[in-house]
């Protein structure tokens, strides 16, 4: 489909949803990831992380995922085969240092969680704007949500401004293509132009919203973000599976043991529950971008 193509970016249906809704779910979706460590759990999140991902971004989503995931996994396995010897079965012995399978076994876990965590993030990226941190947070802490709103736009910003830099560069013919050292000069030099640019521009943002009263009492601020009735269901839906999967996190249903022996938790009823909620919870953007995309592409033919 050309959705999975190209990706649906700010345009989706989840990403055109009141700021609250996207935000309660981003916070329920990571804080919940960060505090799992079972296999079905981690493969949930992770599988769901990269279908909505892909769906955000469009193909170029996947080699963006595997060049963070990768290295990721592998670092963090191997560091923590080698450096963390507990566990009760030993593989085999490197220099008289114990290598287990318990320690092979959390490295890649935790590996999967932190993986997970990044690729929510670039969907965080993509859907909360700057305009809805600074909405939701404007009020009650204005300088925090200048500060999230530059700091989540800092990265994009950035790569955009470099490659505006690199193509100026080599209009006025000084970007060399010599030696490795005369490149790394460019580079550098491109990068101190970078650095000064956003500097400048970063001080530029932070007076002019000081000289037109931001952040002071009574200020009022424009936006089109209404709270509608399908964002209510939304907003009820993420909110009940939320509670529920969470509850079921702090209760440790989430959770497995690894040390001394990897010890799987008893799937009880409260376990099953925390589980659907949880996949619930993970399927409501996707299932309302693709049901979003659908009625578009209905409408489009019908007109």
């Amino acid at each position: 489909m050309k959705m999975f193509k190209d990706g649906l970016g700010e345009g989706s249906t989840f990403a055109g949803c009141h700021p609250a809704v996207n935000l309660i779910f981003f916070l329920f979706t990571i804080g919940i990831t960060m505090f799992s460590t079972g296999p079905a759990f981690l493969a949930v999140t992770l599988v769901f992380s990269w279908i909505y991902s892909i769906l955000l971004n469009g193909r170029k989503a996947v080699k963006t995922n595997l060049i963070f995931t990768i290295p990721i996994v592998v670092i963090m396995a191997v560091i923590n085969t080698l450096f963390t010897h507990n566990g009760a079965t030993v593989l085999f012995f490197l220099n008289d240092s114990r290598i287990t399978l318990e320690a092979l076994l959390y490295g890649l876990a935790a590996a999967v969680l932190l993986s997970s965590i990044i690729v929510w993030f670039s969907c965080f990226n993509v859907v909360m704007t700057s305009d809805k941190l600074i909405y939701l947070f404007g009020k009650a802490a204005p300088v925090l949500g200048l500060t999230l709103s530059m700091i989540f736009r800092f990265i994009p910003l950035l790569k955009a401004r470099f490659r505006e830099i690199t193509m100026g560069q080599r209009c006025m013919g000084r970007h060399v293509s010599g030696g490795f050292f005369a490149k790394i000069r460019q580079y550098t030099k491109e990068v101190s132009i970078l650095i000064s640019w956003s500097l400048e521009a970063a001080i530029e943002t932070s007076d002019s919203m000081e000289a037109r009263g931001y952040g002071l009492p009574g200020r009022t601020s424009f936006h089109l973000f209404k709270l509608t009735p399908t964002d209510k269901v939304l907003l009820a839906a993420i909110g009940a599976s939320g509670i529920i999967a969470a509850a079921g996190c702090i209760l440790g249903k989430t959770s497995i043991y690894y040390y001394p022996k990897v010890v799987l938790g008893q799937w009880d009823v409260l376990t099953v529950i925390t589980f659907a909620a949880y996949i619930v919870m993970l399927a409501i953007p996707i299932v309302t971008d693709i049901f979003g995309e659908i009625k578009w592409q209905q409408y489009r033919l019908e007109t």
